[in-house]
């Protein structure tokens, strides 16, 4: 950008005191609001971080070199920064202030590093693992809104691992998705599928994110689930995940995933299902009903927290929402 065309004001003589206002005033000239109140506050909070701890020259050093390390893993099938995200409870985080949920509604969990556009779209019936080694599964779910209509045409993502653990972008000799799918929810709001029991598995910590745990004597371990991503127009956009019980990883989860209300115990077909779905009587079962919210009342409801929260944190500041976003009422 050319010099002369930016209006940038004066800042010199730089110190601890005075290098966290000066910053923002630099970064003031931003014609959008919100990017403005980004920048102010990831400011403040990173010149605060390094003066409460007195950060070290070595310690920052060593916090971008993990962070250049963090992005040389990365690729199409491997996400380090959303693994690193979650290890640090933001992804759930940022998932529950963008996405809030009524009691009734089924709540989201996190989507993690392995999601995959490169699921193959089908019916419900479909076996979704080709894994041998896996525990047969029969899986019946229902999608409705919260007063027990059925919601129909809703594009359902499913992905889980085999019985290993390990996801089908994590071979490097895969060919075809496994384990995931794509599917559409009926008239009556019903999908169903024959998958595999899920396992416990360890989060990949064979780089960065690993070292990070190690050092906060942390185990990498996730228990056995199965993630559901839920899509149409006019509903509120669900990421979640089924958690099966018991599981010694519960209370510990690598990546803070599970929430109580979508842990599930294992059922087991009965005879009249095992001759409605096709499958063995006794085969285990997952059943679950799926609520979703309108995007309307999700933005009711995000509106009112995210205005609530600005009073508990800024008492006596004017703070105004721009395109449902909080930013500072200067006017």
């Amino acid at each position: 950008m050319d010099p002369t065309e930016v209006n940038v004001p004066d800042v010199k003589d730089m110190n601890i005191d005075n290098i966290t206002q000066n910053t923002i005033l630099i970064n003031s000239q931003c014609e959008s609001e919100r990017v403005k109140y980004l920048f102010e506050r990831l400011v403040t909070h990173l010149h605060d971080f390094a003066r409460e701890t007195r950060l070290s020259t070595q310690e920052w050093k060593a916090a971008l070199d993990f962070l250049v390390t963090v992005g040389q893993i990365s690729s199409d099938d491997r996400h380090e920064f959303i693994l690193l995200s979650d290890i640090l409870g933001l992804s759930l985080l940022v998932d529950a202030i963008d996405h809030p949920k009524p009691p009734s509604s089924t709540e989201g969990s996190v989507l993690g590093p392995f999601h995959s556009h490169k699921a193959e779209v089908v019916p419900s019936g479909s076996d979704i693992s080709s894994d041998p080694k896996g525990r047969p599964c029969l899986v019946l779910c229902t999608i409705k809104d919260p007063s027990g209509a059925p919601i129909e045409g809703v594009k359902i993502d499913i992905w889980e691992t085999d019985s290993s653990g390990h996801y089908d972008v994590q071979y490097a000799e895969h060919d075809r998705p496994d384990g995931r799918c794509v599917m559409t929810s009926d008239e009556e709001g019903r999908f169903w599928f024959n998958a595999i029991v899920p396992v416990s598995y360890p989060i990949p910590h064979d780089g960065p994110v690993g070292k990070l745990l190690k050092l906060l004597k942390r185990h990498p371990w996730r228990p056995a689930h199965m993630h559901f991503m839920f899509e149409k127009e006019g509903w509120d956009h669900l990421i979640t995940a089924l958690y099966i019980h018991p599981d010694p990883y519960l209370t510990s989860d690598a990546v803070f995933g599970v929430k109580d209300s979508l842990i599930e115990s294992l059922g087991s077909v009965s005879a009249e299902q095992a001759k409605a779905y096709g499958v063995r009587e006794g085969t285990a079962l997952i059943s679950r009903d799926f609520v979703l919210v309108s995007d309307d009342e999700t933005q009711r409801l995000r509106d009112s927290n995210a205005l609530a929260a600005m009073a508990d944190l800024f008492p006596g500041k004017k703070i105004k929402l721009l395109d449902h976003l909080p930013v500072p009422d200067l006017d």
